[in-house]
């Protein structure tokens, strides 16, 4: 088996974005605008895709037609920042599909949450209902957004 170094060099930044602002674009026409055969290419996409650069192919689907409007930041504090404390409220937080994202956070408080409902109503039922359910939690902030400047999903690529 050929070993592939973890260095990236110009075109594999080229092929990861590319693959990230259209990851249904066919082999060929990669091929084509990374300027290399579509061998070489495929087997470059392999070796980004095994080496854990690519950790998946999705879809960006658009929230607002699928009646999840509503956008909010929640900050929270628990009380206890134990490992188990930790693990424990992190893994009750991935049960819940109102959260779309989770990051335990420096400063002051622990987790920064974005979540994703179809308006203050349900807002206002997960906060007392399935959020209220979660242990350790001392207290929460809760920010919504009035209009989104900008959303991506991008992660910048250097091209030197």
């Amino acid at each position: 088996m050929k070993k592939y170094s973890m260095e990236l060099d110009r075109i594999d930044h080229k092929i990861l974005d590319m693959l990230q602002n259209n990851c249904r674009i066919s082999n060929v026409e990669l091929a084509n605008k990374v300027n290399l055969s579509p061998t070489p290419c495929l087997e470059r996409v392999k070796r980004l895709e095994k080496n854990g650069y690519i950790d998946k192919y999705v879809a960006h689907l658009n929230a607002k037609k699928l009646n999840a409007k509503l956008t909010a930041y929640m900050q929270v504090s628990v009380e206890n920042s134990s490992t188990h404390a930790l693990n424990q409220f992190n893994q009750q937080v991935r049960q819940l599909e109102e959260v779309i994202e989770c990051s335990l956070v420096a400063g002051g408080f622990d987790y920064l949450l974005k979540i994703r409902v179809q308006d203050m109503e349900t807002y206002r039922k997960f906060l007392g209902g399935k959020f209220a359910d979660i242990k350790g939690v001392t207290q929460t902030f809760t920010y919504v957004v009035m209009e989104e400047i900008k959303s991506t999903h991008i992660v910048p690529v250097s091209h030197d």
